[in-house]
């Protein structure tokens, strides 16, 4: 089921959006929007982020990692 949602934007911001919809293909403002959430849902968080980036910085420093000649290698 569908829900209609009312937002209030800047003039300038409705303008961007129906530009930016027009330009990547979207057939309707709504669609654009989805998969804006979509890829939202795909975002890693800063913290996410900042978690990784200690766990490999101890992963460094106890050697845990591999010093690949290109990221085909990490194919193999």
């Amino acid at each position: 089921m569908r829900e209609v949602l009312t937002l209030s934007l800047p003039k300038e911001a409705t303008k961007m959006i129906k530009k930016r919809v027009e330009e990547r293909g979207f057939s309707t403002v709504s669609g654009y929007i989805q998969f804006l959430l979509d890829a939202d849902d795909e975002l890693i968080s800063a913290e996410d982020l900042l978690k990784m980036s200690k766990r490999a910085e101890r992963d460094y420093k106890k050697g845990k990692t591999y010093k690949l000649k290109s990221a085909f290698d990490l194919m193999k």
